[in-house]
This record gives C-alpha cells, sequence and structure tokens, in this order.
C-alpha cells in the first residue's frame, strides 16, 4: 500500500509539472494518448479568428502544434502557417494527412519541415528563436498555454512573445476547479491571462462558453475565447 501511495505522489507532481518533460508528451504520442487531437477544425478557430483581421498570405504561428487540423483549415483559408512540435511521430502524421512531402533542414537544436507555404519546427519550443521562425503575423494558441502546469507557464508566455515579435493572438483556455482533475489541459483563469499578458496587450474576452458535457466528459468546465492585439 505505501508504494501505490508513492507512485501516485510521483505521478501528482510529474503532471504539476515539476518534471514534465519531453518524455511525457512524447510518450503519449507514441501510445496514441492524444485525446487533444479533434477530428476537425475547432469551431472556435471557424468563429472568431476573423477578430484578428490577418489578411490572407500573411504568417499564422500555432504553437505546440501537433498534427491538427487548424493548420489545414488555416491553409485552405490563403493563410501561410508556421508551427512548433516537441513530437516529430506528430508531425510525420500531419504531412502525411496533408499529402505533403516535406523539405527537411537541421536549424540550430531543432529541424525545420518544410512545404507549400508551411513550416514547423520539430524540437524543443524553448529553443526555438525569432530568426529560426521568421517574420509572423498571428498566432493561434488552443493547446498549448493549456497543456502546460503552471510552473512552466510564464515562461511560456515570455518566450511566445519573444519569438514572434508580440504579434496579435487568438487564444483559447480552459477554466474549471483544478482539484478536480489532473491536467493536462490545465486550468488557466481568466486571471491569469491578464498577467502573463496585460502589460503587451489589449485583452477582449470574445467568449466565455459552457463545455458540453464537461471537460473530458467528467468536470464542469468553461472555454474562454480571447484576442490579444498589441496595445
Amino acid at each position: 500500500r505505501r508504494c501505490v501511495r508513492c507512485r501516485l505522489v510521483v505521478r501528482l507532481s510529474y503532471v504539476k509539472g515539476m518534471n514534465m518533460d519531453a518524455s511525457f508528451w512524447r510518450q503519449r504520442w507514441e501510445q496514441n494518448e492524444i485525446g487533444f487531437h479533434e477530428t476537425k477544425a475547432n469551431p472556435l478557430l471557424v468563429s472568431h479568428f476573423h477578430e484578428l483581421s490577418v489578411a490572407k498570405g500573411r504568417r499564422v504561428f500555432v504553437p505546440l502544434c501537433g498534427k491538427t487540423l487548424d493548420i489545414s483549415w488555416l491553409l485552405s483559408r490563403g493563410y501561410r502557417v508556421a508551427g512548433a512540435e516537441l513530437s516529430q511521430l506528430a508531425i510525420e502524421q500531419l504531412f502525411i494527412e496533408l499529402g505533403l512531402q516535406p523539405d527537411i533542414e537541421k536549424v540550430g537544436s531543432v529541424e525545420r519541415w518544410s512545404a507549400n507555404n508551411l513550416d514547423i519546427l520539430v524540437g524543443d519550443f524553448f529553443a526555438v528563436a525569432r530568426p529560426m521562425l521568421g517574420q509572423i503575423d498571428a498566432v493561434y494558441d488552443r493547446a498549448a498555454l493549456v497543456a502546460l502546469p503552471e510552473t512552466m507557464r510564464q515562461r511560456y508566455a515570455a518566450h511566445l512573445m519573444e519569438i514572434t515579435g508580440k504579434a496579435p493572438q487568438l487564444l483559447i483556455s480552459y477554466e474549471y476547479d483544478q482539484s478536480l482533475k489532473e491536467g493536462p489541459p490545465f486550468s488557466v483563469s481568466n486571471e491569469e491571462v491578464r498577467r502573463h499578458y496585460a502589460s503587451t496587450y489589449s485583452l477582449t474576452l470574445l467568449a466565455n462558453t459552457e463545455v458540453s458535457g464537461g471537460l473530458k466528459g467528467k468536470v464542469p468546465a468553461k472555454e474562454n475565447v480571447w484576442a490579444l492585439k498589441r496595445r
């Protein structure tokens, strides 16, 4: 019984972020534990992306992108897309599903996979520098901030602003009682969003909706959609 309790303590510490390292996410992809992956473009992206007033042909960055179908939606609307993702397996699947053959080159400690208006940097998000990423005109964050534990979110937000030149963002976050469920996705309060971004951006809460059936069918939650525009 003591061993079971010890394992539980270790697991909780791991998930809450003290040791949420690269192996956690690689294992999720290898074991196909990707409940966060949606089978169609996110309806909130479809409904609210126009709020950023990004012209066609501009470049949109999707951090911690996985193989999201949101990339296909953005490409189909005439945007160029850049992304960053730790799992090479996810990006292999992304290019296969898009029917694209990538050109791959080493850039610093990451790889750039490129084809037809799409550039994905594969590796550690925090190893991505602004010159590697290039010009970014907007950021779409559906599953990045909420994927990270509280101990990492301030560092993430600061790095994201640095490498994108503080480009405007469409941000989707969840808010729920964190004591009822382990993340990810983690609960990120509206107050925390303001704490990370209000000094740089003018923040507008575009939507605040109840998650139908609860988060993962278990926990009552709200999904918040934010437009972040430079002051």
